[in-house]
């Protein structure tokens, strides 16, 4: 008798912890909390937020006239060009790459010649990046001031003194797992 009702008590406890999970699952929101933050970024940026062609980063806290804010528009602009369709060819490139290194991944033996072609592309893009990233600082440095490019210096050296949360070359050492 006493394993009767011991075993009616587990099963009615199963029963209710059972039903118990289903209607909590019920009754949560099953939204993925990246739509959320992705509606309320979108909300924020129509309340008030920046608005396009504004002025960002360090350049937004110089005292730039309206002729520099244009030209350095102009120069912004001119480097970005039609993003969407950047975007897209560089989402195709992408795709194409990792198809690539995928078919190479998985073949029986490595091609070496395959995987230095491959190497030497992402190098020539990296360098690509980099000469065009100097080129526009260069472009923005002659809109301005002499005074304007030593604050903007400065701001630069206080920003890499500052790597509160950041990840750098020392992000490690800040919590303390490289102690050599």
């Amino acid at each position: 008798m006493k394993k009767l009702l011991l075993g009616s008590v587990i099963a009615l406890s199963s029963v209710f912890t059972v039903t118990a999970c289903t209607s909590v699952n019920a009754n949560t929101d099953t939204t993925p909390s990246t739509t959320k933050m992705q509606k309320q970024h979108k909300a924020g940026m129509k309340k008030g937020g920046m608005k396009k062609g504004e002025m960002r980063g360090p350049l937004s806290k110089l005292d730039l006239t309206a002729a520099q804010k244009s030209q350095i528009k102009a120069i912004m602009e001119a480097k970005h060009g039609d993003n969407k369709a950047d975007r897209t060819e560089n989402k195709a490139e992408r795709a194409q790459m990792h198809q690539q290194i995928q078919a190479l991944t998985n073949a029986r033996t490595l091609n070496s010649a395959a995987v230095n072609r491959l190497a030497d592309n992402q190098a020539a893009k990296t360098k690509q990046r980099f000469i065009e990233r100097v080129q526009t600082q260069h472009a923005i440095a002659q809109v301005l001031t002499a005074e304007q490019r030593a604050e903007l210096a400065q701001m630069k050296e206080d920003r890499k003194g500052d790597n509160n949360g950041r990840r750098g070359p020392d992000h490690r050492e800040q919590r303390g797992e490289r102690a050599q």
